[in-house]
């Protein structure tokens, strides 16, 4: 009996090591000669046809090229690829010496120019030139695009990507060619610490009333504290009306475009977010409203309003707490994940879309620049003029001065 036994244990283990060799053996067969598997086989060892056709491919070519690449370079050039192909400018491959970079420019020991940027069909639009900023100095102006740092092009870059190679320690410059008006010039900046006025304001007297004109210039963390002070300051200073300055903001966090719009809004829907792999998520406004309801309110946007702007004068104009005034919005109404991988590269992925609270999305879908948001009132801001014409028009319907 116990022999028995034996024999037929020493039989399972023989099959078992026998079926494991031959997983072994399907596994390398599929990974160097998927043809020869069977298509049942090869999908159940080796994925889908087309990471088969895919891998096949770059052991081809790693095989094959004339040339011997650099370990890791073939990644990265598999990966790139596929990003691009998706025809999406607001997604992006980092290889890992990228991902890198691109994390020190987000420290705060990395410094800039001084510029607010959105992303241009050939490099990155500039927007704002802030005071005093290097940029200012260097002679950079409103509407310029820079379409290289160094002699790295930006044309198919995303934002992310490209801004990081204008950002470097303190103290280093960066050479940019500019395009400004279809005539490019190369101009060498110097890198500074870079404080960012986050929101300036003031009380604009106009006809006997008295206008709050608060700016905001990117929805960064803490945002919407700063705003919810210069609100309440200038309440105590008389202000009965309001004129929200979102021109030239590119967006950031999307919580702190919640946050802010919950200065003006009650309740109720800001925006919602969908994705194929995000679960549909909508933001509500919270808390009290800094902005007494009876306060009339027109938003200023422009070209230059993106995304998390847009979201929040989307969210104004929608549920009618709101005027637009300027020019059309930007169109971006994406938005993106950072995936890290394993080889130290990431992912900058569109991975869902806003809608505002009436379902309409602000545009482009990753693919190219949507329609953005349209002013209620147009006024363009005429080229070279010293004045404000748009600031004027809105402080002058807030107060009466001009009939509706």
């Amino acid at each position: 009996m116990k022999t028995h036994t034996l024999r037929n244990l020493l039989l399972v283990l023989a099959l078992g090591a026998a079926a494991f060799g031959l997983v072994v053996f399907g596994i390398w067969i599929g990974g160097r000669h998927a043809d020869l598997l069977p298509s049942g086989m090869r999908s159940s060892l080796v994925g889908s046809n087309e990471q088969v056709f895919v891998q096949e491919a770059i052991d081809r070519v790693g095989e094959d090229y004339y040339r011997e690449l650099p370990p890791g370079r073939l990644a990265d050039l598999a990966i790139g690829g596929l990003v691009d192909g998706l025809n999406d400018r607001f997604s992006a491959y980092f290889t890992p010496a990228e991902y890198r970079r691109f994390l020190e420019s987000q420290n705060s020991e990395f410094s800039g120019i001084g510029v607010n940027i959105v992303p241009a069909r050939n490099g990155l639009k500039i927007v704002n030139v802030y005071k005093d900023a290097p940029a200012r100095e260097a002679g950079l102006r409103n509407g310029d695009v820079i379409v290289a740092a160094g002699s790295r092009p930006l044309k198919g870059l995303s934002a992310e990507k490209a801004a990081s190679l204008i950002k470097g320690p303190k103290g280093t410059t960066v050479v940019l060619t500019v395009d400004s008006g279809g005539k490019e010039r190369r101009v060498r900046v110097r890198r500074e610490e870079i404080k960012v006025p986050v929101v300036e304001s003031k009380l604009v007297k106009r006809c006997g009333k008295k206008v709050g004109v608060v700016a905001l210039s990117q929805f960064s963390s803490g945002a919407h504290a700063e705003v919810y002070e210069a609100i309440r300051r200038l309440r105590k200073k008389g202000a009965t009306a309001w004129a929200f300055d979102l021109r030239g903001n590119g967006g950031g966090l999307v919580d702190e475009a919640q946050l802010v719009a919950s200065a003006f809004l009650p309740d109720g829907p800001v925006v919602t977010t969908r994705g194929r792999n995000v679960p549909e998520r909508t933001l509500n406004a919270t808390g009290k409203p800094v902005v007494p309801k009876g306060d009339p309110v027109i938003v200023l946007v422009n070209r230059g309003s993106a995304s998390a702007a847009e979201i929040v004068a989307g969210a104004l104009q929608d549920r009618g707490r709101a005027k637009l005034l300027g020019e059309r919005t930007f169109g971006k109404g994406v938005f993106q994940q950072v995936i890290e991988l394993t080889n130290g590269g990431a992912l900058d992925i569109t991975s869902g879309q806003y809608f505002t609270p009436k379902g309409r999305n602000l545009g482009g879908q990753g693919v190219k620049r949507g329609s953005g948001l349209k002013p209620d009132i147009v006024v363009a801001l005429p080229k070279g003029s010293r004045r404000d014409v748009q600031l004027d028009a809105a402080t002058a319907r807030l107060a009466d001065c001009v009939k509706r």
